[in-house]
């Protein structure tokens, strides 16, 4: 069986009729999908594969029905003939929630939210027009047992692995009283599914949206939920009520404009009805959200999931605190309140484990664990392709970013660091059960300046984000850079 870095070669050549010159794998995210960046003289393109064949169709047809609208999302160049494989335009790796974990919410990326929920009505009002829901997958509407499914998965990986007891009859008749109210809405716009800040990557200061391949006709009130109660996004209140006056009026443009089309939606439409549903969308997209963090967190064991759940608990806490809501769910309530007393249940057991993480000169010798435990890893980055050769890169470092994105079009590397993280996850996890307390990782190459840097704050990164860690890697030869 090929690999997914041969599958894609191939296909690239049947698109270009040319082999790549690079093709590096690109960081796992939430789902089953992998992602490649191939290159070529300069020019990238993203190579993706799954298994899943009616996702992919979804996806395919999506991204052709959105571009044939005018909407910014990128285009599927070519599909391998078992449809699970294809190529499509690459839009960088810059997504609206990365700037803003880097940025805060600076001008420029308070004009890219403002510019995202602009763009949102055109996609639930012309995205609905002549869509053929026989490509919707898994569903063809937001229906009844579309937000069954989602409250269901909050109950069983959620509030069960949380260790919450509850009435379970009464917390069924709850999801009832809320699915029952919700089924109210108007839910003849084009509903994204999951429309939050990672899925929405910025290109040329401009935003573009993916990850729409789960979309299905639904609400117009479950996507900007899904946007301005982004957990991890953590929105300020003030700055979610203004973003929820932008849309309004963007609405009522984008439906005056398309009145022609008389569908329920244009013809219906009332800002007081959208508002009266509002808050049930928020809480719905929240337990969904919480059910997702809980099924990667408490089942998978990611633990970087459960980091999120604080944020959807507070989410929560401002939501109950509002005049507006006015549900009357006491079992679901009650559950919830629980968890956001003890917000401790779902954060990671304290870690008593100390990783130290090391860059070193091979010139200058391994450095001393100075622990007294003795052991631990050492990795030679000598093999690995050498930036330090090249007079553009010999004074810099590892930190500096044209040598990063030198060494991130390797695949050498890639291979080298997922193997790097395959040992030392294994070994931090049994640390920690067997109560052990330091643990010392180091990166050795010629000079201790690019390679072993690099390696060094790449696992850094890994394991803060897997473990909740806060590890700043030393590096030895800093001194005499």
């Amino acid at each position: 069986m090929l690999s997914a870095e041969s599958l894609l070669t191939e296909l690239y050549k049947s698109f270009t009729g040319n082999f790549p010159d690079k093709v590096v794998a690109l960081p796992a995210s939430g789902s089953d999908r992998s992602y490649f960046r191939i290159s070529k003289n300069g020019s990238t393109l993203i190579g993706a594969i799954n298994t899943s064949v009616k996702e992919n169709e979804a996806f395919f047809y999506f991204s052709q029905h959105f571009n044939h609208h005018g909407l910014p999302v990128p285009e599927v160049l070519m599909v391998s003939t078992d449809k699970k494989a294809y190529l499509q335009s690459d839009l960088g790796d810059d997504t609206l929630f990365s700037l803003l974990t880097t940025q805060g919410l600076s001008d420029e990326v308070v004009r890219y939210y403002t510019e995202a929920v602009n763009w949102l009505p055109s996609f639930q009002v012309k995205g609905i027009e002549g869509l053929d829901h026989s490509y919707c997958y898994p569903r063809k509407y937001f229906d009844r047992q579309s937000m069954m499914w989602d409250l269901n998965y909050f109950k069983y990986y959620f509030a069960r692995l949380s260790g919450i007891v509850f009435d379970e009859q009464a917390l069924e008749d709850d999801f009832e009283t809320l699915v029952s109210f919700l089924m109210e809405a108007d839910s003849g716009a084009f509903m994204f599914r999951d429309f939050q800040s990672r899925n929405i990557m910025i290109r040329n200061g401009s935003p573009f949206f993916i990850d729409y391949q789960g979309g299905r006709s639904g609400p117009l009130q479950y996507d900007l939920a899904s946007l301005l109660y982004d957990a991890k996004a953590n929105l300020p209140p003030s700055f979610r009520n203004q973003l929820v006056d932008v849309y309004l009026q963007q609405l009522r443009r984008i439906i005056n404009e398309n009145k022609r089309t008389k569908s329920q939606l244009t013809e219906d439409f009332k800002e007081s009805h959208f508002l009266k549903y509002f808050d049930g969308f928020i809480l719905m997209r929240i337990l969904q959200a919480l059910g997702a963090y809980g099924f990667r967190g408490f089942y998978q064991k990611k633990e970087h999931f459960l980091q999120s759940i604080p944020y959807a608990l507070g989410n929560l806490e401002y939501l109950f605190s509002q005049p507006s809501f006015n549900l009357h769910l006491p079992e679901l309530v009650k559950i919830l309140k629980a968890a956001i007393e003890n917000k401790n249940l779902s954060m990671p057991k304290p870690q008593n484990l100390t990783v130290r993480i090391t860059s070193f000169s091979y010139r200058n010798g391994i450095p001393k664990d100075n622990s007294g435990n003795g052991g631990g890893f050492v990795f030679d980055c000598r093999a690995l392709p050498n930036p330090g050769r090249l007079a553009e890169y010999q004074n810099q470092s590892g930190l500096d970013q044209p040598v990063i994105n030198y060494l991130k079009t390797y695949p050498e590397l890639s291979h080298f660091l997922e193997n790097v993280y395959n040992l030392v996850d294994a070994a931090v996890k049994n640390y920690n059960e067997r109560g052990f307390t330091n643990l010392m990782i180091n990166f050795g190459c010629t000079g201790g300046r690019h390679r072993s840097v690099y390696s060094a704050e790449r696992l850094a990164e890994h394991l803060n984000d897997k473990f909740g860690l806060n590890i700043v890697p030393e590096h030895t030869e800093k001194a005499n850079w």
